[in-house]
């Protein structure tokens, strides 16, 4: 709520951008199950068509284990300048209807649409304007979530993919959170989701028969969380304004690992998130920071500060990769890794010649 009024708010998610932009751009991959990264021992899949999503083929997967899988998938090389230009393309179609837009990524935002640009009269006609003029000017497919609270909107966008929507209203919020299985709220992943299984949670209404004395005993700072999503509640605004003083991303492996080339393609592809968001918002730091959580829950992070921001993807690349290895061989399987950029600084002037994102801007 917002003074009064029940926030409007829309979760908008690309459809398998990435891949989706190779089969834009290649008739030739089209229907064909496609990954977008590298094959060979060191590869990791960034994105992956839904034909390859059919065989169990998805982000951060090892090439060779994608490979295992569906033995006809097509490799395709990113092309990160080319998703750049089409995200910007999308958030401008976001800034048509809203100025609370919040992005999460290159193909997904949240917007509050409560008091919507463009006049039009319900969240839902908003949402599917914004993914129909995000067709006829990418030639893309946008699913949406519209609901009252970010956590309910961001499950729903799923609820009808591919190039569909789904809204959740207040008066079925609760009871429709009841019906989902654990395993696809936001915040909790594969290995917490077998947790609550071993606890005889399953599903929402599993999970809202708990009291929050037994979830702080059992998940500790996220019991609150965990409280208050089992009732579909979230408190959290858009922010569109917000100061970011990092940017990371994170995932947990389907299994427990102990192989160090696989461990390592997972912190390859978060830090190719994470190099995605720096040239989108031009924000460079001078801090990288490695998050590692083994199957214990232990926690341990690595970092590496620099005279200077870290100026490409190689060198992002490079520092994340060097400081996972600081912990090898390691002596427990890892559950979760992570990458992070922080201390933000401007450019130098003679730096932000070497930058190839800045030599685009200006023309050069």
């Amino acid at each position: 709520m917002v003074d009064g009024h029940i926030r409007k708010i829309i979760h908008v998610d690309m459809d398998a951008f990435f891949a989706s932009v190779e089969q834009r751009d290649n008739p030739a991959l089209r229907g064909l199950p496609v990954a977008v990264g590298h094959a060979g021992a060191r590869g990791v899949v960034a994105a992956a068509s839904y034909e390859a999503r059919d065989y169990g083929v998805k982000s951060a997967l090892p090439s060779v284990t994608a490979l295992r899988r569906c033995p006809n998938l097509i490799f395709v090389p990113p092309r990160f300048d080319v998703y750049q230009q089409v995200s910007r393309q999308i958030h401008a179609v976001f800034a048509r209807y809203s100025d609370l837009v919040q992005p999460l990524s290159l193909d997904e935002a949240y917007l509050d649409v409560t008091d919507n640009k463009a006049g039009l009269p319900t969240a839902w006609m908003t949402a599917k304007a914004i993914r129909a003029e995000i067709f006829r000017e990418t030639g893309l497919t946008a699913s949406a979530g519209i609901s009252y609270n970010k956590f309910l909107a961001k499950i729903a966008s799923d609820h009808r993919k591919p190039n569909g929507q789904f809204a959740v209203t207040p008066e079925m919020g609760p009871a429709w959170v009841e019906t989902l299985p654990v395993a696809r709220f936001y915040g909790v992943g594969p290995v917490t989701a077998a947790k609550m299984k071993r606890l005889g949670i399953e599903t929402g209404a599993d999970l809202r028969a708990q009291s929050l004395d037994f979830l702080r005993r059992h998940f500790g700072s996220s019991a609150e969380w965990y409280y208050g999503i089992a009732r579909a509640r979230d408190g959290r605004s858009v922010s569109a304004d917000r100061v970011r003083k990092s940017s990371g991303s994170e995932t947990t492996f389907d299994r427990d690992l102990t192989d160090e080339g696989e461990i390592e393609a997972g912190v390859s592809s978060m830090a190719d998130d994470v190099w995605g968001w720096c040239e989108r918002r031009q924000a460079f730091g001078r801090t990288v920071t490695v998050k590692i959580k083994y199957a214990d829950f232990q926690q341990i992070t690595r970092s590496r500060s620099q005279p200077t921001v870290v100026m490409t993807r190689e060198d992002l690349q490079r520092a994340s990769l060097d400081l996972v290895r600081s912990v090898f061989p390691s002596q427990k399987a890892i559950r979760l890794v992570g990458v992070t950029v922080s201390n933000f600084a401007d450019v130098p002037e003679l730096q932000r010649e070497e930058l190839p994102i800045f030599a685009a801007v200006m023309g050069a």
